[in-house]
């Protein structure tokens, strides 16, 4: 019987075998553990330092209102006092004459007997043009003058000798009235010598040039040499008026009914000159006048104000800022302009009341440099004056002697 035969897998050596998989390692998973432990540790100490600031914020955060801490603030006292009712406006300094001089005369300047900027006073010789031919026309106009008044007298002489004898009837009538005639032309000629002379008596004046008015004179503008014209427009100097001096300025036409009734009533309505910044007062003066007719493209009137200027402040044609004061409130309850809160087109302020502020609205009116004239308190009243942005109705307040910063005094807008 054959032999039964089995089929083998072949043997594979170890050169031929897989490696097994190594064992895991329990390193790794205490590398992972501690990994996630750090983790955790960093978030909860995360965690807790954002809810710690957290806290102390609302800790260290003042509580607004009257379920907060006591607002510190600073106080004002309504008073009982006048306040000016002004218009402001813009003007210039207008001299009340500027003369500028011209020749009446033709010749050459001998002599300038001013200097520049000199304030002359009212006749002070100023300028001489060489009046030699002119006195020497003057002088043969007093030697007609002068013969004519010769020739006047003789006939006036003859006239009466012929009236002694047509009153003996021994001249005829005729020659009388004649001799009456003569004697009347020799006095129209005595009249026009007369004039020729005086009008060469004015030429002569015109050569010596004197100041018409009182004031400053400008920069010089002839010297001695020039020849000046007298149908010329060369102007010789300009004398300005600057003591007193004047302001004009305007106002809107919708203010003429505070001006015009003070004006009747003949009061002296006060104006103070400010500089172009309107921070420095110059001069103080009065209100003269207002024009006759409105300026139709700007709706304003042109005012005149008056102003002694004993110091020389005002300066011509200078530009100032003007305040008129057209009235005077009398006893009206006054309160810094700084306590005065708004919301919208309200406005209010804080009465304080027994450690409370309660807010109360005012309606402002008259404002003159930090104080304003306000309807709603009265004088006495205790307002707050600082730490607007902690406050609202009913909060509870304590007073501090001490300025509160500028940060704390911001006034709010609303309650």
């Amino acid at each position: 019987m054959p032999a039964e035969s089995h089929e083998q897998h072949p043997i594979v050596g170890p050169d031929h075998q897989l490696p097994a998989p190594p064992p895991t390692s329990s390193r790794s998973k205490l590398l992972r553990v501690v990994v996630w432990v750090v983790l955790l540790l960093i978030f909860a100490i995360g965690f807790y330092l954002v809810l710690r600031h957290h806290e102390d914020t609302s800790t260290a955060a003042p509580k607004r209102g009257a379920g907060g801490g006591a607002v510190a603030l600073t106080t004002a006292t309504a008073q009982k006092g006048n306040i000016g009712v002004y218009l402001d406006a813009i003007g210039t300094v207008t001299p009340v004459y500027t003369a500028s001089i011209t020749s009446q005369v033709t010749g050459p300047v001998v002599a300038v007997r001013f200097k520049e900027g000199q304030v002359v006073r009212k006749g002070d010789p100023l300028i001489e043009i060489d009046p030699r031919p002119f006195e020497a026309t003057l002088l043969q106009a007093q030697g007609v003058l002068e013969r004519d008044q010769a020739l006047l007298a003789q006939a006036t002489m003859d006239l009466n000798r012929y009236r002694d004898a047509w009153s003996r009837n021994a001249i005829p009538k005729q020659t009388l009235d004649d001799q009456e005639k003569i004697v009347l032309q020799d006095a129209g000629t005595v009249k026009n010598d007369e004039g020729t002379v005086k009008f060469d008596q004015i030429q002569v004046g015109y050569c010596h040039i004197r100041a018409p008015i009182s004031g400053r004179v400008g920069l010089r503008l002839v010297d001695p040499g020039n020849v000046v014209q007298a149908s010329g427009t060369t102007t010789l100097a300009v004398i300005t008026q600057i003591q007193p001096i004047t302001v004009i300025f305007t106002v809107p036409e919708d203010n003429l009914g505070q001006i015009q009734p003070r004006l009747r009533q003949q009061a002296k309505l006060p104006v103070d000159a400010y500089d172009r910044a309107a921070l420095k007062q110059i001069g103080t003066g009065t209100l003269l006048t207002l024009d006759n007719q409105i300026d139709t493209t700007t709706g304003t009137v042109k005012a005149r104000a008056s102003f002694a200027n004993k110091d020389s402040s005002l300066f011509p044609n200078e530009f100032v800022n003007a305040r008129l004061l057209v009235n005077t409130l009398q006893e009206a309850t006054l309160i810094p302009s700084s306590a005065i809160q708004h919301n919208g087109t309200a406005s209010f302020v804080y009465v304080l009341q027994n450690d409370t502020a309660h807010m109360r609205s005012v309606k402002p009116g008259v404002i003159e440099g930090n104080t304003t004239q306000v309807t709603g308190i009265n004088p006495g009243d205790v307002v707050a004056n600082s730490s607007f942005d902690k406050l609202q109705d009913n909060a509870k307040v304590s007073v501090s002697n001490k300025p509160i910063p500028a940060a704390a005094t911001a006034g709010s807008s609303a309650p």
